[in-house]
């Protein structure tokens, strides 16, 4: 039946492939089986690694402004921000910023979020007159100090010294100078988190996230009573949701003038998930890891929830699904399974999902719910 309307929505492959490219591969393999069908890509993101990719996508006008910028380690690297036809940037702390740039060299001390803040910058210079934030996945835990320091702020010690990247500049952190800080745009800044964690306590930035950007135990402790100190100097509300977002820089985003939200809900809305959904028969989302904390607000239950309210059909593709995950209500398939090994889905994610899309095709039946 030609007219079958298809939306592909997934979040990213984490470090195997990103939201656009996954979304691209699903719909070439189902077009090879039903050409004729109305295939609509909506790829997603929570606000970490594919939020351009998801603006870029839904909105083709959308121009990249290629920049380069200090990385979390200090090293340049190459990205770029999204400028959107009304003027609004979009910018990723994932490209700039992001833990996956160390390529498991973590440097949980000293990473900054500086480049995340020159990238800010730039699109501030280009005339942006709104901004959206992007910030998981981030590679330190500094509260955003790097990002703040590349919009003019200063962080010094108690002899007006600039203080060291990273969690590190906790330790000499004395005095806050706002006087030459940028100001947001006209039209606001919008910051999408991916978590809802407070700055500091044992629910905060440095306990949750410091083991996996590599602080041990009492660096943790370090790094929570300079955020505490942060706070102090900040004065903006170190209990927000989301305050502990991306090592805190959710918080120095917040005191800067920001509004903190959800990422994917944000990002659906903003892309227009939900108009593209309205009357389509399936929807096919997925992610690297399909399991039992992915019910919990993670974007393919997001996608799905959204989906069933239209009266569609839901595919969840993933790299993997875990035992536990909640598959009632979708169509589960596994990269792994369908290439035979977790190492093959991994090495060559583009090519299986494009076979996953050929499967699906094939399975599809008109009508079926």
């Amino acid at each position: 039946m030609v007219g079958t309307k298809i939306v592909i929505a997934p979040d990213s492959f984490k470090g195997t492939c990103a939201a656009g490219d996954a979304a691209r591969a699903l719909a070439e393999g189902w077009s090879a089986v039903r050409p004729g069908d109305d295939v609509v890509l909506r790829p997603m993101a929570d606000g970490g690694e594919g939020t351009i990719d998801a603006f870029a996508t839904a909105i083709p006008e959308a121009r990249r402004m290629p920049v380069r910028v200090t990385g979390p380690a200090g090293a340049p690297v190459d990205a770029s921000w999204l400028l959107l036809p009304d003027g609004t940037g979009v910018v990723e702390l994932a490209s700039t910023s992001g833990i996956e740039l160390l390529h498991g060299d973590l440097r949980g001390r000293d990473a900054s979020t500086l480049g995340f803040g020159q990238t800010i910058r730039a699109a501030l210079d280009n005339g942006a007159s709104r901004l959206i934030l992007g910030i998981g996945s981030s590679a330190s835990t500094d509260g955003g100090i790097g990002a703040l320091t590349a919009l003019g702020a200063r962080f010094t010690d108690a002899y007006d010294v600039s203080v060291p990247p990273g969690a590190a500049g906790f330790e000499e952190l004395a005095k806050v100078d706002l006087t030459r800080l940028r100001p947001v745009p006209a039209g606001g800044v919008l910051v999408l988190t991916d978590v809802t964690n407070p700055l500091t306590g044992p629910n905060g930035a440095a306990a949750v996230f410091g083991p996996q950007k590599g602080l041990d135990p009492d660096r943790i402790a370090r790094a929570d009573a300079g955020l505490a100190l942060l706070a102090t100097l900040l004065g903006a509300d170190p209990a927000a949701p989301g305050a502990g977002a991306a090592g805190g820089t959710g918080y120095g985003l917040l005191a800067w003038g920001a509004r903190l939200a959800g990422g994917a809900a944000e990002i659906a809305e903003l892309t227009g998930l939900a108009d593209a959904v309205a009357g389509s028969d399936l929807v096919i989302t997925g992610e690297g890891s399909y399991d039992g904390q992915s019910a919990a607000g993670k974007t393919p239950a997001f996608v799905a929830e959204l989906a069933h309210r239209a009266g569609a059909r839901v595919a969840v593709v993933a790299g993997r699904i875990a035992e536990d995950a909640q598959t009632t209500g979708v169509d589960a398939l596994s990269l792994t399974a369908l290439a035979g090994s977790a190492e093959a889905a991994m090495t060559e994610t583009t090519r299986w999902l494009r076979a996953a899309g050929e499967k699906l095709a094939n399975d599809y039946r008109e009508g079926a719910r």
